[in-house]
C-alpha cells in the first residue's frame, strides 16, 4: 500500500500545469499587492517591542526559519518522497508566515501584538531566509538522489523574485503608511480584506484550470499537506513550551508556524525554470497548503477559544 502510495505521489513529477503568462502575470500582481496590504499594517512599535520582550519574538523567528525547514528536510529524507513532492514541502517551509496569521490569533486569543511583530520580521527577513534556505534545504536534498537530469536551485533568480515581489511592494507600503497615516488607516483593513479574497480566488481559479489532474491526485497530496501543517504546529507549540514564553504567546507562534505564505510558494515555482518540464506536483503542494492552513488555523483557533487558560 506504501509502495502505491510513493508510486502515485512519483507521477507528480512528470505532470505539467494549464499555466499561462496571462496567469502568472496576475498572479505576481496579487502577491505584490498582498505585500504592500501587510506593510500597510507594519508599525514602528512591531519592532520597538522586540526590545522590551524579545524571547517570544526570538522564538518564533528561530521557529520559523531554522526549525521548520530543518524538521521538513529530515521528514521527506525519512519517508523518501519524490522530488516534486518533497521540493513543494521544502519551498513552503521556506517561506514567511501567512497574512491571515493575524485574524486566526485574535480568534485563538492569542498575543495579537506579538504575532503583528512577527508576521513584519518574518517578511521583512523573507528578503534573505526564503531564498538562503530553500537553496540550501533544497539543494542538500537532491544531492541525495541519483537524478538522470540534475536540478540545481539557483539561489540569486530565487532572490530576485523575492526582492521585486516582497521587498519592493512592502518599501512601498510602508513609505506609504508613514507619508499618509490618516489615509492608510481608512485603506488598511478594506485593502487586506480584498487581498485576502483576491488570493482566494486565484487560487480557486489556478485549482479550476487544473482541475482534472488536481482531483486525480488529491488523496495523495492531502495526507501530506496534513502531516506537513501538523508538524509546523507542532513545532511552533514545543519551541513556545521549550522557552517558557507563557500560553498566549505559545499559542500565537503555534499559529505563526502553521500559516505560511504558500502564495509566495506558487509564486517562486511559477516564475522561474528551475525545476524541469512538468513538476507540477510543487505547486499542488502550496496550492492546497494555501487552503487547508487557513482550514486547520481556523479549526485550532476554535478549540483554543472554548478552553479555559488553565486546560489549554
Amino acid at each position: 500500500m506504501y509502495e502505491n502510495f510513493i508510486r502515485t505521489l512519483e507521477e507528480l513529477n512528470g505532470v505539467s500545469l494549464n499555466f499561462n503568462e496571462g496567469s502568472l502575470f496576475v498572479m505576481n500582481i496579487v502577491i505584490a499587492f498582498i505585500m504592500f496590504g501587510v506593510a500597510l499594517g507594519i508599525k514602528k512599535q512591531d519592532f520597538l517591542d522586540l526590545k522590551k520582550n524579545p524571547k517570544p519574538v526570538i522564538t518564533g523567528f528561530v521557529a520559523q526559519f531554522v526549525l521548520l525547514p530543518a524538521f521538513t528536510f529530515l521528514l521527506i529524507i525519512s519517508i523518501k518522497l519524490p522530488v516534486a513532492i518533497a521540493l513543494g514541502m521544502l519551498l513552503v517551509a521556506s517561506c514567511p508566515g501567512g497574512n491571515v496569521s493575524n485574524f486566526i490569533t485574535s480568534l485563538a486569543k492569542g498575543n495579537i501584538a506579538l504575532s503583528v511583530s512577527l508576521t513584519a520580521i518574518a517578511d521583512l527577513a523573507s528578503v534573505i531566509m526564503t531564498p538562503l534556505n530553500f537553496t540550501f534545504w533544497g539543494n542538500l536534498y537532491l544531492e541525495t538522489l541519483p537524478l538522470v537530469h540534475p536540478i540545481h536551485i539557483p539561489f540569486t533568480q530565487v532572490m530576485e523574485t523575492i526582492l521585486l515581489l516582497m521587498a519592493l511592494p512592502l518599501s512601498v507600503g510602508m513609505f506609504f503608511s508613514h507619508k499618509f497615516p490618516e489615509l492608510t488607516k481608512k485603506i488598511a483593513k478594506p485593502i487586506k480584506l480584498f487581498s485576502i479574497v483576491a488570493f482566494f480566488a486565484f487560487v480557486a481559479g489556478a485549482l479550476a484550470a487544473n482541475f482534472g489532474t488536481f482531483m486525480q491526485y488529491i488523496h495523495v497530496i492531502f495526507p501530506i499537506v496534513i502531516i506537513h501543517n501538523l508538524l509546523a504546529y507542532f513545532i511552533g507549540w514545543s519551541a513556545g513550551g521549550l522557552m517558557r514564553v507563557g500560553t498566549e504567546n505559545r499559542k500565537t507562534i503555534t499559529i505563526e508556524i502553521g500559516i505560511q505564505n504558500s502564495g509566495l510558494a506558487l509564486i517562486l515555482f511559477f516564475n522561474h525554470k528551475i525545476f524541469p518540464e512538468g513538476y507540477g506536483g510543487v505547486a499542488f503542494i502550496a496550492a492546497w497548503w494555501g487552503v487547508w492552513h487557513i482550514v486547520a488555523g481556523l479549526l485550532l483557533a476554535f478549540i483554543w477559544s472554548k478552553l479555559k487558560p488553565s486546560k489549554q
